[in-house]
């Protein structure tokens, strides 16, 4: 049998494949193609023959079916040391196949864009592309398979050498199979939300990677950072570094903690945040006023800390974030006067989100050993809910404005949760506590004299009064909570012996 080397290019993205195929040619490759790479190859003067004179049968089906054929399958799956292999080859006059060049129909791309139909997205599933990857991915010892126009260059640095050692066959095979199986995740996925199914017997969910991390939450521990690339809302991985040194594993952690909290409010807000749980939060009508009481509500907390904002930052809220340490600085943009500022620290990393994107309806996954929960994200607030004041006393309007800060931080805070808020600022803040009453402590000891006429929330009911007890001492004067334990009436009790209004709303926000 003549040693043909013969390649097979089959390429929906153009990108390099021009100079790739001229330099296969000078290497001594035939090469075969289909459609519109093969018009690409001859306009710019490539020698190609075409996938009909090769399988001996025209393409049919407007295209659909051109590449699922013996001559070419058998090609491609062919083992150059199986001698039965050969001979049958022989026996049949097909040519063995050396190397694929191929990829897919945009069907990520094309699902991405606006107005989309059904019938754009499902002409845009490639058949023949992913069958050819697969035969030669899984034939890797014996066919060089490339799927990514980044990796040209490499393999042909190889094949001017002689030829592509089996180890980097391997590893592009690895990158054939991730890529199909990922394709065909984003396919899965379009029907499922095409029929609606909220919780398929197999989830099927592909990320692609934005950058590797230095480690993990600790040195030890290796890490990377994956985006959902149909993702449509507001997120982190669609920011734009203006300064500072590369993000960690605990920097993203926290950034989305602090962003997922901003985007809860309309009002120009800040947010502080240390290790995911809000250490201060302040809302005025202005930028400068929200960031001082953000500021104001844990001066001690917030050093190291995270801060995002919902307003474009100006130069004097720039000049008072300068004045203390920060890790990360968050925002829908900031004027040139405040970069000025704020890039004078070589370290400190502003970050430029655009807040302006739809609010999805968001799922949330995490990892237990050998499994995932999957939910969706806690979206809830007060405007979904009936509110019911079960107290003698019902909230002033002053108290009203406080508990609804307090009830939007408590949803983003650890459980059992506490938060006491008064006059457009937290002033204590209990997280992550083994029982409420301790969260509560926490949150008073912060708090100091400002818990008088504060406003409380707390993420769950009260199973007993004693919750409530330590508040009147603090002099808290309106609280909110879920309500619906069993011992509802003894903290309502208690609220009225106290003069405390307490509002139920109904809707719990753990956070565990």
């Amino acid at each position: 049998m003549a040693q043909t080397k013969r390649a097979l290019l089959s390429v929906s993205n153009k990108e390099g494949i021009v100079e790739f195929a001229t330099q296969l040619t000078q290497l001594g490759y035939e090469l075969v193609s289909t459609g519109g790479t093969k018009r690409t190859l001859e306009e710019a003067g490539v020698k190609v023959t075409g996938i009909s004179d090769v399988t001996e049968f025209p393409e049919i089906l407007q295209g659909r079916v051109k590449t699922l054929h013996p001559h070419i399958h058998a090609g491609l799956l062919a083992q150059k040391t199986n001698q039965d292999h050969i001979q049958q080859l022989e026996e049949l006059g097909i040519t063995g196949i050396d190397l694929v060049v191929v990829n897919l129909y945009p069907f990520k791309e094309t699902i991405a864009k606006e107005g989309i139909t059904e019938v754009d997205a499902i002409e845009n599933i490639d058949i023949g592309g992913p069958t050819m990857l697969r035969a030669a991915a899984k034939n890797f010892e014996h066919v060089t398979v490339v799927v990514q126009p980044e990796t040209y260059s490499e393999v042909l640095s190889y094949l001017q050498e002689g030829d592509v050692p089996v180890s980097y066959k391997k590893q592009l095979a690895a990158k054939v199979f991730q890529h199909t199986a990922s394709y065909d995740a984003h396919i899965a996925n379009y029907f499922a939300d095409a029929i609606e199914e909220e919780a398929p017997a197999q989830l099927t969910k592909t990320y692609e990677k934005v950058q590797s991390l230095r480690y993990g939450e600790n040195p030890h521990q290796q890490a990377a950072f994956y985006q959902d690339p149909l993702y449509k809302g507001v997120s982190l991985a669609h920011a734009e570094q203006l300064n500072g040194k590369e993000l960690s594993f605990n920097n993203i952690q926290d950034a989305n903690a602090a962003l997922s909290m901003v985007l809860d409010f309309t009002e120009p807000a800040a947010i502080a945040v240390k290790h995911m749980n809000p250490c201060g939060v302040g809302v005025a009508d202005e930028l400068l006023g929200a960031y001082e009481r953000a500021y104001a509500a844990d001066p001690v907390s917030i050093f190291g800390g995270i801060v995002a904002v919902n307003r474009e930052v100006d130069e004097a809220t720039a000049a008072k974030m300068k004045e203390i340490f920060l890790e990360i600085i968050i925002a829908p943009s900031f004027s040139q006067e405040a970069l000025d500022v704020l890039t004078q620290k070589k370290n400190l990393r502003l970050l430029k989100v655009d807040m302006d994107k739809e609010k999805t309806s968001d799922q949330q996954l995490a990892t237990v050993r050998g499994g995932l929960l999957v939910q969706d994200v806690d979206q809830g607030t007060l405007d979904d809910v009936t509110t019911s004041v079960p107290t003698d006393r019902q909230p002033t309007e002053q108290e009203w404005e406080d508990l609804k800060l307090a009830w939007k931080v408590v949803k983003h805070v650890k459980s059992n949760a506490i938060v006491v808020a008064k006059r457009n600022q937290t002033v204590g803040v209990g997280a992550g506590q083994m029982n409420r009453v301790g969260a509560a402590k926490i949150a008073f000891e912060q708090a100091g004299d400002h818990s008088n006429g504060a406003a409380l929330a707390s993420d769950a009911f009260f199973p007993m009064p004693d919750t409530v007890e330590e508040a009147a001492k603090a002099g808290v004067t309106t609280i909110i909570q879920p309500g619906g334990s069993k011992r509802d009436q003894d903290s309502i009790d208690a609220c009225n012996q106290h003069s405390i209004a307490m509002v139920f709303t109904g809707m719990r926000h753990f956070k565990h």
